[in-house]
């Protein structure tokens, strides 16, 4: 730790969030961060979950804030891990360190190996290519493995149409039909967030239900979460939620976050009854065209490796994970 630099450990909810100001003026300067590594999305989280002791790792400088390192500890089956608060239900986890602090990296790993009690593996998941994570320097004493995890395809918005052409006609037939029924796709504002989550939640539901399965928003602590993280992504300017209505009756809901030069398509849901009028192309397709004209370079579909998403012209991009283990604790 050098001398102009202080650590320090958040352990109580209360102290997390009395660390918002500084936090999202850390996320502004950090050119890397998503809206996933925002107060917006990570304070609702462990509200929602708390699945472990918090040990939030945060280095400062004589005026603010320059790396913090959200992150739990769990105890279990697998031993005492550091986890990054997030886990599970979202596609980019990542540390944040202030670009003009370039000790701040090494003071952060100092920070968690000396402040937080004995852990056996510190695990960074889901780090998207640049992650800020990918750069810190292995703890003492410790092993570091590292592997791609998760397959996340992304759409590269160059040139005039970077939508293939069969997908373009799909969607423009979509559109069509949904038009002849008098369809309506609207965009969401703050006052119309309880009821957006509402049909996110009964759509996806049945989208899931027509395929024998639940669906992540059948949990009840994932609902409190986005319940809790909705309004503030929409005041924080962040997230792009739209619907799509067929004769008075919402059938398709989209949920988005747009962020720099970068939109993310997190969740969505439709009404299998309307199939025909494929309500997913078409809210897709216009997020798709949204982005473009807010001056996003890249359309990220996300984890997981469907079909559709290929369809649309993306291209896969590897999270990785980082694992560091003390293997005489292990």
């Amino acid at each position: 730790m050098t001398g102009r630099l202080a650590a320090a450990l958040v352990e109580d909810e209360a102290g997390l969030e009395a660390l918002g100001p500084q936090w999202w003026d850390l996320w502004r300067r950090c050119p890397v961060a998503t809206p996933f590594q925002s107060p917006a999305w990570l304070l609702p989280w462990w509200g929602a979950f708390r699945p472990g002791r918090l040990c939030a790792v945060v280095v400062r400088d004589e005026r603010q804030l320059v790396a913090l390192a959200p992150v739990y500890l769990e105890v279990g089956p697998l031993g005492r891990r550091l986890l990054p608060i997030g886990i599970g239900i979202t596609d980019y986890l990542d540390v944040l360190l202030d670009p003009e602090t370039p000790e701040a990296a090494a003071a952060l790993v100092d920070a968690a190996a000396d402040l937080v009690p004995d852990w056996d593996v510190w695990e960074l998941e889901e780090l998207m290519p640049g992650a800020a994570a990918l750069g810190l320097p292995a703890p003492p004493r410790t092993i570091e493995e590292s592997a791609e995890q998760s397959a996340c395809p992304v759409l590269v918005l160059a040139g005039e149409v970077p939508v293939p052409a069969g997908k373009r006609r799909k969607f423009r037939m979509a559109e069509n039909r949904v038009a002849r029924r008098g369809g309506e796709v609207a965009s969401i504002g703050p006052d119309g967030v309880p009821h957006f989550l509402d049909h996110l939640i009964r759509l996806h539901g049945a989208r899931w239900a027509s395929r024998g399965e639940d669906g992540v928003l059948a949990d009840d602590p994932v609902r409190r979460f986005h319940a809790a993280a909705l309004p503030q992504l929409v005041a924080a300017g962040l997230a792009r939620l739209t619907t799509l209505t067929i004769e008075s009756r919402v059938v398709g809901a989209y949920y988005g976050l747009h962020h720099g030069r970068r939109a993310y398509a997190y969740l969505g849901g439709f009404d299998p009854d309307f199939a025909f009028e494929s309500p997913g192309t078409v809210l897709v397709g216009g997020a798709i065209e949204a982005a473009r004209q807010e001056g996003a370079t890249e359309f990220h579909f996300l984890r997981g490796r469907e079909a559709y998403k290929y369809e649309w012209g993306a291209v896969d991009r590897w999270n990785r994970r980082r694992s560091f283990r003390h293997p005489a604790r292990a």
